[in-house]
Order: C-alpha cells, then structure tokens, then sequence
C-alpha cells in the first residue's frame, strides 16, 4: 500500500507540475509535508537544496529521496516512475499535435497565457523556502526574529549570482561553507 501511495502522490505532481522543477516545489510540499507528513518543513529545505546539488531534474530527485526515506530502493522506483510517466505520455502526446498545429496563433497565445502561472508556482516555492531559513519552522515572520547570518549568507550569495555571475555551484558550495564556519563559531 505505501508503494501505490508514493506512486499516485507522486503521479500527481507529476501530471500537475507545468513549468518545470521549480513550479513542482509547492505540490511536492503538499504531498509530502501537508497530506502524508512524510518530510518536516525543515527536511524539505535540506530535500529542495539536495536536489539542487544533484544530477537531474528537480521533481525526479526529490521523488527518489522521499520514496528511498519512505519505503527503501522500491520506494524509491514507485515514486520516480509515478513522477515520471504522466509527463512521458503527456510530452509524447503534446509533441505530436504540436507538431501538426505549431504555427496556430492560438496555440502561441496558449502557452504565452501559461507563463505567468508558472513564475507565480515558482515564487511560492522560492518564498516558502526563505520563511523556512530566515525564520525558522513555525515563527512569526517579523524583522525582530530573522535569523542575521542566514541573511547575510543570502545577501552574499545574492550579490554573487546577479552582480559578479557567479558559477551557481560555486555559489552553492560557498554557502554550504559560510553556515557551516557559523555553526561551528557561533
């Protein structure tokens, strides 16, 4: 039964996650923090950075992270391929009648209309992951209670990716470090 769980959970946000690993990031945590209780909202911060170090997309990662936590390697394998297979059949199908209809101006105008769902999936992931390491699991969010370093540490990382375009895993790796150094000093 946790098998056939972890596939549909994970078929859903498969079949429902248009936009990418990102736009996935609200979904997943409906399943497997809200729905299941599979994850804390903490180790889905460590989950989202996990999969973000890794090879691969996103939703496919933190499938195979929560199904091997969950119920081992077959665990594993249900949620992958049931993350996996709707957009398998999707894409197949999509890519089919776009190539019939591709040059439909209606069709343009479609996925034009989509865009900005997208970008709003994705600023709610992002924004729930910032509530989660400036303010930590269940505070308040207020000026008062923001954790300095992981702002600083924000900042930093921030000013090195739009300013001095940094390599993102250099950025990564650098952060890793700065909160590693204040763990151990402060």
């Amino acid at each position: 039964m946790t098998y056939l769980t972890l596939f549909l959970s994970f078929f859903q946000i498969g079949l429902f996650s248009f936009g990418g690993g990102y736009a996935a990031m609200p979904l997943i945590q409906h399943q497997v923090i809200d729905l299941h209780h599979w994850l804390t909202i903490k180790e889905f911060s460590d989950l989202v950075t996990i999969s973000q170090m890794t090879p691969g997309p996103i939703a496919i990662n933190a499938a195979t992270f929560v199904g091997l936590r969950i119920a081992g390697p077959l665990g594993a394998a249900a949620a992958t391929i049931g993350c996996v297979f709707p957009s398998c059949v999707i894409v197949t199908i999509i890519a089919y009648f776009y190539m019939k209809y591709r040059h439909m101006d209606m069709l343009q105008k479609v996925l034009n209309t989509l865009r900005p769902a997208v970008i709003a999936l994705i600023a709610s992931a992002g924004l729930t992951i910032i509530v989660s390491a400036f303010w930590g699991e269940g505070q308040a969010v207020s000026l008062n209670g923001i954790d300095g370093s992981m702002a600083v540490i924000f900042a930093i990382c921030l000013f090195l990716m739009l300013k001095k375009k940094t390599n993102p895993i250099v950025v990564m790796v650098l952060a890793g470090v700065l909160r590693t150094v204040q763990g151990l000093f402060f």
